[in-house]
């Protein structure tokens, strides 16, 4: 497998304006011949439909929700990142770039970090010509806030619901190209395969979520916009739809995989309530602005939390890390929790908890300064644990929540595979070992409104496409795999559910390559999967028919999905023998227990190639050159 990055030449403050000043284009008229692919209709996808679709070519998008308005993208909270400089505070592109940079522990590729904060000020501008109601100060002007991981406040937000005001904004456009005739949506419609004719990628194939009809519809690219994967983990922060089909199906055509094993651990979580649940619910980064995160000094204290004076009290963030407190990057923060209540000095049930108190913000402020900025997240919470936020401190814990690693792609957002461009969440591109908050909805909109309609192009009118039709023999083989695999998983008729193996292999991954992993945990972890896997396929139970609504089947196709990704999880992460972001092995730490980096040995992107059949996938390297940041150990105190 070739690994060519395509990363253009010259300044690196350059690169993507002399790329658009040279990439070849498609004429108007041309534009209206082409049709495109999109699967996902989050921020990603829906703005590369709708973007797509107002440059005249004809897209059919695709999503497994109801509505295209349903994606997971809604769910963020917190804000979007953008080098404005609104508040004078020294803010820019170079800035955004470096801590981006820094935030991922120095394992992504400096040219598309760079044109990601530098594009960050057109996504603004764009949002606020949608009418995207972000906050304002009295004024008027845009208001912004501090995310972990910066020392300026740069992030953009609507109150506790930013990424639903942002979607909607995608949304909104997205449906004037349905009006327009330009785009089609195709709503609860499941990507099951990928189309690869002579080596490109032309197509897909779907299930029908309510009538279970499999079909194949080719076009000229494919889009994958489909997120990611952390639901792995059984319990995450992701909408229980969310999964790895789309783009696992891709990686087993010829997509490469890159950095699997890099996911991030949300440290601002409602902490689990008992074995019942099926998800965790996250609490927004934002709220370590005016939160203070802290724990009892003693080992075993069960006081009430206003019964702890606060000379008894472990303000440990901002102990450890006095120039960022309790701003420090999420991987940081997701591990010092967890060391306060493996040390004994956690709160709560189960004692898996540590306090997020708004007590000095509410005084220093008042109450309904805080209820203007987080009012909607203080009630979600008073809603699922009965506490209310305003009086006692929040109790929050670390949650499975976004992967870094997903679908390699180069500089264009094209995989491997010809044709075939990921963006968003399920590319690996632009956030190292680490993301830092509020740089999602940054990097899917940057993907879906501002790079994908370039380089998409540039594929376009390079490509020699030869006309083919849903009837095609590839087309027709790839519907009866999919038909054969689905006909497999009702066939077996065992004992377990469906969720009963997804829980288990949740917790296990969770155990062994969670927030902290080992080389011994990690090969028994390859072990136990691979009889996981095997349970699975004996002894799963899959009710109900293939030609009808049948959510259990649609379950099954996925954690299928999961069991093969989670090796590929465990092998990643016992072959980086490093400390990265939030990938932490045990055995290499620094005295103080942050990260230890192998610069040496692993200043590069490990890029997994599927072996075919049952044979083991085959592993390649992208090297990172570093021309204008340096690699330094990273330090936040």
């Amino acid at each position: 497998m070739k690994l060519d990055a395509r990363v253009p030449g010259g300044p690196l403050a350059d690169k993507w304006s002399r790329l658009r000043n040279d990439l070849k284009l498609v004429s108007p008229a041309n534009k209206r011949k082409r049709s495109i692919i999109v699967v996902g209709t989050g921020l990603a996808g829906g703005a590369a439909a709708a973007a797509l679709g107002e440059l005249g070519y004809k897209v059919t998008a695709f999503c497994y929700q109801d509505s295209a308005r349903r994606a997971h993208s809604i769910a963020a909270q917190g804000g979007i990142n953008a080098a404005k400089n609104y508040q004078n505070d020294g803010d820019t592109i170079y800035r955004l770039f470096y801590d981006t940079i820094k935030g991922g522990d120095y394992r992504s590729r400096e040219a598309n970090v760079y044109r990601l904060a530098e594009v960050s000020n057109a996504i603004i501008d764009h949002c606020v010509a949608q009418g995207i109601p972000f906050a304002r100060e009295y004024g008027g002007y845009l208001a912004n806030r501090s995310f972990g991981g910066a020392q300026v406040s740069r992030t953009f937000y609507a109150r506790g619901q930013t990424g639903q005001q942002l979607l909607l904004g995608a949304y909104a456009s997205l449906n004037a190209q349905v009006a327009a005739g330009n785009v089609t949506v195709r709503p609860r419609t499941e990507m099951l395969d990928l189309v690869v004719i002579d080596g490109r990628a032309r197509g897909v194939v779907t299930r029908d979520l309510v009538s279970g009809a499999v079909e194949c519809h080719v076009g000229d690219a494919v889009l994958l916009a489909t997120g990611g994967y952390s639901n792995v983990y059984f319990l995450s922060t992701n909408a229980k739809g969310c999964n790895v089909t789309a783009i696992w199906r891709a990686f087993k055509r010829g997509a490469a995989f890159a950095n699997p094993c890099y996911t991030q651990i949300h440290p601002t979580c409602i902490p689990q309530a008992g074995d019942y649940q099926s998800k965790l619910t996250l609490m927004s980064e934002s709220l370590r602005n005016d939160g203070r995160v802290w724990v009892p000094k003693a080992v075993g204290d069960q006081r009430e939390p206003g019964d702890i004076p606060e000379a008894e009290r472990d303000y440990y963030l901002e102990r450890i890390y006095p120039s960022f407190g309790n701003l420090v990057p999420r991987d940081v923060a997701s591990r010092n929790a967890k060391k306060a209540c493996d040390e004994g000095r956690g709160v709560g049930p189960g004692r898996r908890g540590v306090y997020l108190d708004f007590a000095d913000a509410i005084g220093r402020l008042g109450e309904h300064v805080i209820r203007a900025r987080y009012g909607n997240l203080f009630d979600m919470y008073q809603m699922i644990t009965g506490e209310n936020p305003y009086r006692v401190p929040m109790r929050i814990y670390p949650a499975p929540h976004y992967t870094m690693g997903g679908l390699w792609v180069d500089y264009y957002l094209m995989s491997t595979i010809p044709g075939l461009f990921v963006l968003g969440e399920a590319n690996f591109s632009d956030h190292g070992a680490n993301r830092l908050g509020a740089s999602a909805l940054m990097q899917g909109l940057a993907d879906g409104y501002f790079i994908i309609p370039y380089t998409l192009g540039e594929y376009l009118a390079g490509a020699k496409l030869e006309a083919v039709g849903a009837g095609h023999d590839v087309c027709r083989s790839v519907v009866a795999e999919v038909e054969a695999r689905t006909a497999k998983l009702l066939a077996i008729n065992g004992s377990r559910t469906v969720d009963s193996l997804h829980r288990e292999l949740g917790m296990l991954m969770l155990d062994e390559c969670g927030m902290s992993r080992t080389a011994p945990g990690l090969t028994a972890a390859i072990e136990k999967i691979r009889s996981l896997r095997d349970s699975f396929w004996s002894d799963v139970r899959v009710p109900g028919e293939g030609a009808d609504l049948n959510q259990e089947l649609e379950k099954a196709g996925r954690v299928a999905d999961h069991l093969e990704l989670a090796e590929l999880m465990c092998r990643d992460a016992l072959q980086r023998n490093e400390s990265c972001g939030g990938h932490f092995r045990e055995e290499y730490q620094t005295e103080e227990g942050e990260a230890l980096r192998d610069d040496q040995n692993f200043t590069n992107v490990t890029v997994w190639e599927h072996g075919g059949g049952d044979a083991p996938p085959r592993q390649h390297t992208e090297d990172l050159i570093f021309e204008t940041v340096h690699p330094t150990q990273r330090s936040y105190k």
